[in-house]
């Protein structure tokens, strides 16, 4: 490896680290904290659509921009849109607004992380290829899920602890300075590398080119169209049961203002996620396929999910979601490797925006529908729901497998980066 690649990934490594442990200062408590500001259970997981419907508004209009633009510019934009926003959301709490007030800061805060999705592993897999990595994507996908997973542990627990020791807001506050560090990072120390934004053309010829390109490379793509197609449901479940465990673990616990124990949750997951990137390198041995992994690790995900909502003791449901999140953490870099793998790079930053659009999509639907039931039958009942709903996507993963994609297997220790061009699956060059 160059020492250039290794430059890279040091890069890519430390904006993780800043950008999940600004983020996860508010994870364990965000939900009790629209709780604490007066909305329902069902006011509050629609508060968190809104951040999705900002997703789903601006993921192809933000991944536009990084793909002519750049992605450092993208990904600047984007730290001072959640600085901003995280700000805004901070003064939503304070004066107590209305389920609309925090509708529109959570479109804000939904759009600022457009513009980091997409950008940032489009900027990764381009930079790496430019600069002669020889290495298998999964490593460094889980060196970076690792790291990430070190920052959640950090920020969440911190969160729940700052919260606990002062009030819901200061959590906030704390993610508004680490976003305005992230953002100098960000333009002292990343560079495009292997990508040539496009600036000539005016913006609408520019997004209808993109645009075409993300269509040809991701819904046209018929593996990768599967797995976008069931991007939905996993996603949208995510979501929610994410942030639903805040209430329903102190509800289990007995004790609703026991914050530090809301921030173990988000604390979990974190660990689960150092765990699977330290793994996944093992673990990918164990298969053939990717897909393999994938589907295995969905049908997992839903017997995992249906025994959290059965389950009445506090202790068994931290165990059971231990392995929900480490499912979870194996399979984001396989589902990574295998749609990289696929994409031609000029639209990389796009494909990728529009696969994150259709997750946001179902966080829409899911947050404020399976709210609603935890509203009348209890947090329970809603994750058995959801494990139902997560088993919708399993026969898409099915149908990727059945294309035969050519980043589907898994052929020893040593894979290319992609290049920069390749040919839609299934298709000529």
């Amino acid at each position: 490896m160059t020492s250039s690649a290794q430059t890279v990934q040091r890069t890519y490594l430390l904006l993780t680290l800043l950008t999940t442990l600004a983020a996860s200062f508010i994870w364990g408590i965000n939900t009790l904290f629209l709780l604490d500001a007066g909305l329902s259970n069902t006011e509050a997981f629609a508060a968190n659509a809104f951040f999705t419907v900002g997703q789903v508004l601006f993921e192809i209009p933000t991944g536009v921009i990084a793909d002519t633009r750049g992605r450092r510019f993208s990904f600047m934009l984007g730290a001072a849109t959640l600085l901003l926003a995280t700000l805004l959301y901070y003064v939503m709490w304070q004066v107590h607004a209305s389920l609309l007030g925090f509708g529109l800061a959570s479109i804000v805060l939904g759009l600022g992380f457009t513009f980091f999705s997409g950008a940032t592993e489009a900027w990764l897999v381009d930079a790496l290829k430019a600069t002669g990595f020889t290495g298998n994507l999964e490593a460094v996908f889980g060196r970076a899920q690792t790291v990430g997973g070190a920052a959640m542990l950090t920020g969440s627990v911190l969160g729940g602890v700052v919260a606990q020791a002062t009030n819901l807001g200061i959590p906030y506050v704390l993610r508004a300075l680490m976003l305005g560090v992230t953002l100098v990072v960000a333009f002292r120390f990343m560079h495009d590398l292997g990508f040539k934004p496009d600036r000539e053309s005016s913006p609408l010829t520019a997004v209808r080119a993109v645009w075409h390109g993300a269509v040809e490379g991701g819904l046209r793509n018929p593996p990768v169209r599967w797995l976008m197609i069931a991007a939905p449901f996993v996603s949208g479940v995510g979501f929610y049961a994410f942030y639903a465990l805040q209430p329903y673990l102190l509800q289990l616990y007995g004790d609703s203002h026991a914050y530090s124990i809301a921030g173990l949750a988000a604390a979990i997951i974190a660990g689960a996620q150092i765990a699977g990137g330290l793994l996944v390198g093992r673990v990918r041995h164990l298969f053939r396929r990717r897909t393999d992994a994938l589907i295995i690790g969905g049908v997992a995900n839903v017997v995992l999910l249906f025994l959290i909502g059965w389950t009445t003791s506090f202790a068994l449901a931290l165990v059971l979601l231990a392995g929900w999140a480490l499912i979870f953490a194996f399979e984001s870099p396989f589902r990574q490797a295998f749609i990289n793998g696929l994409i031609p790079s000029e639209q990389r930053a796009t494909v990728l925006s529009f696969d994150s659009l259709m997750g946001s999509i179902g966080g829409v639907v899911a947050q404020p529908a399976l709210g609603r039931s935890a509203d009348a039958f209890g947090y329970g009942a809603s994750y058995m729901i959801s494990a139902g709903v997560v088993a919708l996507a399993v026969p898409f993963v099915v149908l990727a497998r059945r294309e035969h994609a050519s980043s589907d297997p898994i052929t020893g220790d040593e894979e290319p980066v992609p290049p920069a061009v390749e040919p839609i699956a299934g298709e000529s060059a």
